[in-house]
């Protein structure tokens, strides 16, 4: 017996039963209903179990927001399988070291990529299928034939959606089964992943949409990556109230995205202070109908107060939420928009169904006002724990008050007014926040040493009005050899995604030293 519910793709089948008609998400010129998800995925599920997907097996998903993307998702849950985002942005060495790490059975990826990525991605000994999200006719064949060479094997998409029924598989999984692996950058380097049940982000989502008031007339406009966790769970949460989700590929042309709100009559809008910069540096806003608008969220950064007060100029029917959130919990406190104006810097308190408090560095939990403390979360959406990372797991769970439980060490510093709304201080690693991403400076600092005239590296984040933190390098380098700014961004665009690209070099003779010799960021900037 179905638990309704229960799983992230019940949500889907609900919606379609209820407005099997109705739109789910616009792409583009493509406008995809309810009834096409749920049969489009049907099918798709039907052919990767088809391809030898067992339970809990991994299916990484490398596309661009569409509703291919979707469809893979959606299909891998119905297949009692775990689905894996990857930006579209990354490069091969880094695909192929997620797919490796997760032991991906399944790949879908757009012809082009796969040409580009045929090397890296051979090696990936668990990965047996390449599934094609557009034309397997534009795969080079010098690519296809690496692939095969390693014994992958390589679909079309299309012609597997053709070939299967609609109707959707016997689905044994249970909530405490694993939905995804959300990868996010670490401190080592290394990209880590986030392992969430289907009881962790059904009830992230379900306390999103209530704080949000949604409702099934609701029209979400996204250019968030699917890759990031706020733009998925756009998605999530769009089909679980039967609303429609505008996914846009990247926030890049700012007047296609008014065109959307204006036409689409978009209700929700969900930003970072990068796009709200974007937004309000345009001529003319005054000409455009933004009526519709009846909310906006922002996380990373909190908002300038300047934003505020034009972005309600702009949208004065919409409600503004700041919150706070990270990978591991996806959401964690919201400011309800009443109190936007009376405590402008604050991210408000915990999210319904959560608690949290903070803690001083032995443990003490703080009460008093004004007093910096790590925040601390207990709740449902607590992940499981990081994929293969035993000592990160250590580092960043603990037991919880009681013995059953975990509590998530978030590894980020706040204070708290007399009321208990909290401020976010700064993060106790030094893991920068840019334009919404989350970036380890040690992953560009290891693509910096790739250059033969770098003795030494330093990344980090200086204050930016357009993306809130702006990467910036320090480099020393060798005697006797040269390199440019150009030269090194160059490089890094060669190898990283634009969100870690930096935007600033420095040249200096030499780093500063700890007493033990090394590297120290502080006084850099």
């Amino acid at each position: 017996m179905r638990l309704a519910g229960a799983l992230l793709d019940h949500a889907l089948a609900d919606a379609a039963q209820r407005a099997p008609e109705k739109t789910a998400l616009v792409c583009g010129d493509r406008r995809a209903s309810y009834a096409e998800l749920e049969t489009g995925s049907s099918a798709l599920a039907h052919a990767l179990r088809a391809l030898g997907l067992r339970r809990q097996q991994r299916v990484a998903i490398c596309l661009d927001n569409s509703v291919e993307t979707v469809l893979a998702l959606y299909a891998t849950l119905k297949a009692a399988g775990v689905f894996v985002i990857v930006s579209p942005q990354v490069k091969g060495d880094k695909l192929a070291f997620i797919v490796a790490d997760c032991n991906a059975h399944a790949l879908v990826i757009p012809a082009r990529q796969l040409s580009q990525m045929a090397v890296e991605l051979s090696a990936c000994a668990d990965l047996a299928h390449l599934v094609v999200a557009d034309d397997v006719a534009a795969l080079a064949p010098a690519a296809a034939g690496i692939l095969a060479l390693a014994g992958k094997t390589i679909h079309s998409l299309h012609a597997l959606l053709a070939e299967h029924p609609a109707t959707a598989p016997a689905n044994p999984t249970i909530s405490i089964d694993l939905a995804s692996l959300v990868y996010t950058s670490g401190s080592t380097g290394q990209p880590k992943g986030v392992m969430l049940t289907h009881a962790n982000m059904t009830m992230a989502v379900r306390s999103l949409t209530t704080y949000l008031e949604n409702r099934s007339d609701d029209v979400i406009l996204s250019p968030l990556p699917l890759a990031f966790d706020y733009g998925l769970y756009q998605v999530l949460m769009g089909v679980q109230f039967g609303g429609t989700v505008v996914l846009e590929k990247q926030f890049a042309f700012p007047y296609r995205y008014i065109e959307l709100i204006e036409r689409e009559r978009v209700t929700g809008l969900p930003i970072v202070p990068t796009i709200s910069a974007i937004l309000l540096n345009l001529k003319d806003l005054d000409r455009h109908d933004f009526s519709s608008v009846r909310y906006l969220t922002n996380t990373a950064q909190a908002l300038p107060e300047h934003h505020v007060r034009r972005l309600r100029q702009m949208m004065p029917a919409a409600r503004i939420y700041s919150m706070y959130g990270l990978t591991e919990c996806k959401r964690v406190t919201y400011l309800p928009p009443e109190l936007v104006d009376v405590k402008p810097a604050s991210v408000g308190a915990a999210i319904p169904d959560t608690e949290v408090w903070l803690e001083d560095e032995s443990g003490r939990v703080i009460t008093e006002p004004g007093v910096t403390g790590e925040l601390m979360v207990r709740g449902a959406h607590v992940m499981v724990g990081y994929w293969n990372r035993p000592e990160e797991n250590a580092r960043r769970l603990r037991p919880g008050r009681y013995p059953y439980e975990r509590t998530l060490m978030t590894g980020d510093l706040f204070r708290q007014d007399e009321d208990g709304h909290l401020y976010f201080v700064s993060r106790k690693d030094d893991l920068i926040k840019t334009g919404g991403e989350r970036v380890g400076p040690r992953e560009v600092e290891n693509v910096l040493y790739e250059l033969e005239a770098v003795k030494e590296a330093a990344v980090i984040g200086v204050p930016d009005d357009l993306l809130g933190s702006a990467i910036k390098a320090f480099v020393a380098l060798r005697d006797d050899m040269a390199l440019t700014e150009a030269e090194v961004i160059r490089h890094c665009q060669k190898r990283l995604e634009r969100h870690m690209v930096p935007r600033h070099v420095a040249f200096v003779p030499a780093l500063p030293k700890t007493s033990t010799g090394k590297i120290s960021k502080r006084g850099l900037g």
